[in-house]
């Protein structure tokens, strides 16, 4: 019988010290049972709920339907965390008949994330909630005696949450909750106390104050940039680690965040949704679902997302995508009266550019300069080699970055800035490029206070390169290839076509070989509040191998200050880098890491 009861599990939220809102359902907990011994294999989570009628499945929050999320934090400094673990709906089945009737029941045999079975169970005297994880996917661990532990479960827009206190067992490697009476209410882990200098909770900074107008509120709510980093504590970046955020995401392979929006992060899923993060909570269903105009996978679907310099006010973000014809699209969308919920009927298509024969080299990425024109990187249209010469030739728009002003509000939505380079009349460039002579510009980024590109370009069969635009270029470079691939002749028959010295090329400022790694990911230069000895360093890794590598600033062409961070970033808890697919800055410029398998890492000051 107590296995059987322990096979029912809960998924909670964390404490505050007002009364509980809409839709938070603060419960009293029954047991939790933590395991981490020296074999990870051994790891364990039993969690089970007291019966309360505050526990109440319905079909209108159906997990099948929404999918789930689970979070196990320890509260005090030091203590194990999970991270966010999705619990995709796919795997949710209804219970009693017709089925959802008496609740639903999760179950994946493998804990691929570490939870093997939730019950989720409603019942007139009370409803129950359960869950049973294992292995070495399960990521709470236990280095030192815990304080409060509070536990989230959250399906649709119902969060059950509660905090246990009082311990049978608490030691290193094993912990024994039982008895947790329920919170006040669902919401931050720690109660805030706006304007004692320490940004804590849902506050968006605190500088000590409580006055309007100096760039963080009296409400502790950014008023501009000035106020980004107030309250932030800070650490020494010259040791790193990466702390997991969310895992059981759908192929993610972007992240980006609104400026000025620190509490919430977009992710895009490549095969057509956009979900919201929002103070770490993975918010039900999407903020945008266009799957069925994409199509996915390998290089193809939904790719990247940039808001408007303006978003706060205007609403409007851009994606990239490729079409059910395979084509490139760049589009614009607006939200809707819910901001986590994009109008999915706004949107206006500015740009599809053809990509007929093969289905790689789509590019991918969109970003807003420092001069607020939209950039886009373009891959070559695919096939070895380059087949068509599409990134030489300065007629078409593949293997090109791409430079508009959207602020336009008749079709095409967007004209190109007079400064671009073939804009003259005559030229025959077409106008909407900035530069050319890439292969497949996966992801690029501006440093955020220098204005510089970081331009990660993959490269065809030996060398991989990063290659950088200063802030006053007028744009028009040739980044080489399909002349060059990184430093080197690809085509050097005939010969002039690769000159030595490379006169009206631009070299790369870093390149290396192939070998296990094989497809260079493009990340962002560090401008972020916690880590103040890292700034200026440029992140970057490879899709393949996984490593994290660094340099800081350029000299003489070359990059500087090279370094490898792979060892110190390398997660723990059972969780691998098995493919860094992009790197992604939140509002603040703390750098995440988007790994194609489901997860999403934050990069943290180190032990």
């Amino acid at each position: 019988m107590h296995a059987r009861r322990s096979a029912r599990l809960v998924l909670l939220v964390f404490l505050l010290s007002t009364p509980a809102r809409a839709g938070e359902h603060p419960i009293a907990g029954d047991v939790l049972r933590l395991k981490d011994p020296p074999a990870p294999d051994g790891r364990e989570i039993v969690l089970r709920a007291a019966r309360d009628p505050a526990i109440a499945p319905s079909l209108v929050n159906d997990p099948r339907q929404l999918g789930a999320t689970f979070r196990v934090v320890g509260a005090a400094p030091g203590d194990g965390a999970t991270g966010l673990i999705v619990l995709p709906g796919a795997q949710w089945k209804g219970l009693g008949h017709p089925a959802g009737s008496k609740g639903f029941r999760f179950l994946d045999r493998g804990a691929v994330h570490g939870i093997k079975t939730v019950v989720f169970r409603g019942d007139a005297k009370g409803g129950t909630l359960a869950v049973i994880g294992r292995g070495r996917a399960w990521p709470y661990m236990i280095r030192q005696p815990q304080g409060p532990i509070d536990v989230r479960f959250a399906v649709g827009g119902e969060l059950y949450c509660t905090r246990f206190t009082r311990f049978a067992k608490n030691r290193v490697g094993k912990v024994i909750a039982r008895e947790a009476s329920a919170p006040p209410s669902c919401g931050t882990l720690t109660p805030t106390t706006c304007g004692n200098g320490t940004r804590e909770g849902s506050e968006e900074c605190d500088d000590g104050n409580r006055i309007d107008g100096d760039g963080c509120s009296a409400s502790c709510l950014l008023e501009n940039a000035s106020g980004l980093c107030a309250g932030v504590a800070t650490g020494s970046g010259a040791h790193l680690a990466s702390r997991l955020v969310v895992s059981g995401l759908d192929q993610p392979v972007h992240v980006a965040a609104p400026k000025l929006d620190p509490r919430r992060l977009f992710v895009v899923e490549q095969r057509g949704r956009i979900r919201i993060l929002k103070d770490e909570v993975l918010l039900a269903g999407a903020f945008l679902d266009i799957s069925a105009k994409v199509s996915c996978c390998q290089e193809r679907g939904l790719l990247s997302i940039a808001f408007h310099p303006d978003f706060k006010a205007n609403g409007r973000f851009f994606v990239y995508y490729t079409n059910s014809d395979g084509d490139l699209v760049i589009a614009r969308y607006h939200v809707s009266a819910d901001p986590d919920v994009a109008d999915a009927s706004s949107e206006q298509i500015l740009l599809t550019i053809p990509h007929p024969t093969y289905g790689n080299h789509n590019g991918g990425q969109l970003a807003f300069g420092p001069d607020g024109y939209l950039y886009a990187g373009t891959g070559d249209g695919g096939g070895g080699g380059d087949p068509f010469e599409n990134a030489q030739n300065s007629t078409v728009l593949l293997g090109k970055l791409l430079r508009l002003d959207v602020n336009v509000e008749t079709p095409p939505y967007y004209v190109a800035p007079p400064s671009n380079p073939f804009v003259a009349p005559g030229d025959p460039g077409l106008d909407e490029i900035w530069a050319f002579g890439v292969r497949n510009p996966w992801r690029f980024s501006f440093d955020r206070v220098a204005g510089d590109l970081y331009i990660g370009d993959v490269g065809q069969d030996t060398w991989e390169e990063v290659d950088v635009q200063p802030a006053a270029s007028a744009g028009g470079e040739n980044y080489g290839w399909d002349v060059f691939e990184g430093r080197h002749c690809f085509e050097p028959d005939p010969a002039p076509t690769c000159p030595d010295p490379p006169d009206g090329f631009t070299m790369p400022v870093l390149e290396y070989a192939h070998g296990t790694p094989c497809s260079i990911t493009g990340g962002f230069v560090y401008r972020g509040c916690s880590m103040p000895d890292l700034r200026g360093t440029y992140f970057y890794s490879d899709y393949c191998e996984g490593f994290i590598r660094t340099f800081q600033g350029v000299s003489g062409g070359d990059a500087q200050n090279l370094a490898d961070r792979t060892a110190e970033l390398r997660p723990g808890a059972g969780h691998t880098f098995d493919h860094i697919v992009s790197f992604g800055e939140d509002a603040r410029g703390e750098l995440y890491i988007v790994d194609y398998d489901g997860e999403l890492f934050q990069i943290v000051p180190g032990g």
